[in-house]
């Protein structure tokens, strides 16, 4: 058994045990597992309106775990992914309602508002983690607090005491009359579009760029790289830099797309959080992202549908969710038991 069909096996077999002890945890509870998971998948691809909603539920997916995935393949751990998302989702919501000018200039500045501004949201750490070496996973959890709090005060500030950030222009909106028409009135956009350039954008990056290849190698050896010129501190800042820029976007895919604006929150989205599971059910490829996003993507959406047709109660259905990203966490045991397995039957 090659390296690859165990990297293949790996999130499959995680899928599939989660399914099961979910199915157990609904048995046990007292309800139909059978009538449950076929509720999932009705509600994920009963028909059109449903693909289109899960098509979109998938486009923040995608940039939360290419965030992640960037971060990782660079030696780094972004748990900061949901705050520069709620930044990146602020800066897009407010250029999007605060200006008024031609569409192919305010859509492009609405999404680049909210790139540098995860980009900036993601600077802070980088710069901490490359002069002071401070551990980015405990700034950026930190950091996600202060994007939280800061904005629900801007949203106070900028809508004159109000709750929510007024109604983005159309001419900085994603959404689709096609798209909605193609999907029976969905709220499906054209985020989607572009959350698939950036996954093309991560993989040129990564594979074929010189910095590319100096941001994996500062990942897998500091000192070698330092050792053959590279600058690392650089490297670093420019690494969490880049992973917040995929996450501003993915707030985006929200303020301009699913929602035109933004309102105060009382607490954090889950995107950017699930987005670490994203990346490691992906193996933290471009490709593997969208697979996993679409994994997450068809379960937050299809989840909706089981109280209704199933009668089971929502927080069965967290749980069941939550079953399948702690498998997909517990990959590496998976791996190494796939890897025994494949060494007794070689030596056999």
């Amino acid at each position: 058994m090659s390296n690859r069909v165990i990297n293949l096996l790996v999130p499959i077999i995680s899928i599939i045990l989660g399914l099961i002890v979910g199915a157990i945890v609904m048995l046990f509870s007292g309800y139909n597992p059978v009538e449950g998971y076929i509720a999932l998948w009705n509600g994920i691809f009963g028909d059109t309106y449903a693909i289109g909603e899960t098509i979109r539920q998938i486009s923040p997916y995608i940039l939360a775990g290419l965030a992640v995935a960037f971060a990782f393949r660079t030696g780094l751990f972004n748990i900061g992914v949901e705050g520069q998302l709620i930044v990146g989702w602020f800066a897009a919501a407010y250029v999007g309602s605060a200006f008024t000018m031609p569409m192919y200039i305010h859509l492009p500045l609405s999404l680049l508002a909210a790139a540098v501004a995860g980009a900036l949201w993601g600077l802070i750490p980088g710069l901490l983690k490359a002069k002071f070496r401070v551990h980015e996973v405990i700034v950026t959890i930190m950091m996600n607090y202060i994007a939280l709090h800061v904005v629900n005060a801007l949203i106070k500030t900028v809508s004159g005491g109000g709750f929510k950030t007024d109604k983005i222009q159309p001419t900085a909106s994603l959404r689709s009359d096609f798209l909605s028409n193609l999907t029976d009135y969905s709220t499906l956009h054209y985020g989607i579009f572009v959350a698939l350039s950036m996954v093309i954008v991560m993989w040129f990056i990564l594979e074929k760029t010189k910095t590319g290849f100096e941001l994996k190698s500062v990942g897998f050896n500091e000192n070698a790289s330092q050792y053959a010129g590279m600058n690392v501190n650089k490297n670093i800042v420019l690494s969490m830099v880049i992973s917040g820029a995929f996450a501003g976007l993915g707030g985006a895919m929200e303020a301009l797309g699913t929602f035109g604006n933004m309102t105060s929150r009382g607490g954090f989205t889950g995107i950017g959080f699930d987005g670490i599971a994203v990346a490691l059910l992906g193996a933290n490829t471009p490709l593997g992202v969208i697979f996993g996003a679409s994994l997450f993507g068809s379960l937050k959406y299809g989840a909706n549908n089981m109280p209704n047709a199933a009668n089971i109660p929502l927080e069965i259905v967290s749980i069941v969710i939550a079953l399948i990203i702690f498998f997909v966490a517990s990959g590496y045991i998976i791996r190494v038991a796939l890897q025994r397995m494949n060494k007794k039957k070689e030596a056999k």
